[in-house]
């Protein structure tokens, strides 16, 4: 018999539905006005694919950023493949949706934070923290800076 309903779970597959529904637009049509992403990923995920040298230098962590320049953006039910450039250099990824942490578009000041169960010690924390994770893009910094906005915000 079942415990109970799983909130959080469902929560975190609908969160990753609307990012998978995002970057499908995305694949298929580009990215529109200023529109660009953030996306923190733990790189210790077993479904994550990336080169060998990124993968030592972000051991953990690390954030890509889609704008400017990418390629060969194809997503799928588990995550999506994205060709990103890592110092002049075209690298291929594949980021399972599991893998992500933060998803920022901060052109809206839209963002999302999944929990884990190490976080489950910062709960009284609503709001995002800048967790200093590398910012990987060959693009200049955004000039704007996006707030994400912790749903519990919204919660009655």
């Amino acid at each position: 018999m079942a415990r109970g309903i799983d909130y959080g779970n469902l929560m975190h597959q609908a969160m990753r539905g609307l990012i998978r529904e995002v970057l499908t637009g995305i694949a298929e049509n580009g990215l529109p006005g200023e529109h660009h992403f953030f996306i923190t990923l733990n790189t210790r995920n077993p479904g994550v694919q990336m080169a060998d040298w990124l993968h030592a230098r972000y051991p953990d962590e690390i954030t890509i950023v889609i704008q400017h320049w990418f390629e060969n953006l194809n997503v799928d039910d588990q995550g999506f493949a994205i060709t990103l450039n890592f110092g002049n250099q075209p690298e291929p990824l594949y980021i399972p949706y599991d893998a992500i942490t933060t998803f920022v578009d901060p052109s809206v000041e839209f963002g999302l934070k999944f929990e884990t169960h190490a976080d489950d010690d910062d709960e009284e924390d609503d709001e995002f923290e800048d967790e200093e994770a590398p910012m990987m893009h060959s693009e200049p910094e955004p000039q704007k800076a996006g707030e994400v906005v912790s749903l519990d915000k919204f919660r009655k």
